[in-house]
């Protein structure tokens, strides 16, 4: 059995946001739950899903929301040396931000699927397979 998608920050700030995205994610999330079977996330795009709220929505929100991240079924991955490596290899040969390049690199590990909406991942589709969000 293939493991969980990986989610890119896109789509947990869609998730988070209500933005265009946020019912496939949400699907995807009550899916991971039912099964017992976490999505994936690196702490690096966690990182990035942090400043974002707080930049667009303010500290308050970011307070908000921080709690409740631990109750929806995500498995956080740190950013081990493996991982870097990997991340490191895409950033060198695509233009992607460092976070997309540690998301690209955990859903290579893994060997899954990873959930955006950013087109910056377009050029990666030959070594990775996406599940792309729907722009409504």
């Amino acid at each position: 059995m293939a493991a969980a998608p990986v989610l890119d920050s896109y789509a947990l700030i869609a998730f988070l946001r209500g933005e265009p995205g946020e019912e496939q994610v949400a699907k995807l999330l009550e899916k991971a739950g039912d099964r017992d079977a976490p999505l994936h996330m690196t702490e690096v795009n966690y990182a990035e899903v942090k400043y974002s709220v707080i930049r667009k929505d303010g500290a308050a929100r970011w307070e908000e929301i921080e709690p409740e991240l631990p109750t929806l079924p995500i498995q956080f991955h740190p950013a081990d040396r493996r991982l870097a490596d990997l991340a490191a290899a895409f950033k060198a040969r695509y233009r992607i931000s460092l976070a997309d390049a540690f998301a690209a690199a955990l859903a290579k590990d893994m060997k899954t699927e990873l959930v955006t909406g950013d087109a910056e991942f377009k050029p990666l589709e030959k070594e990775i397979k996406m599940l792309w969000l729907k722009q409504e």
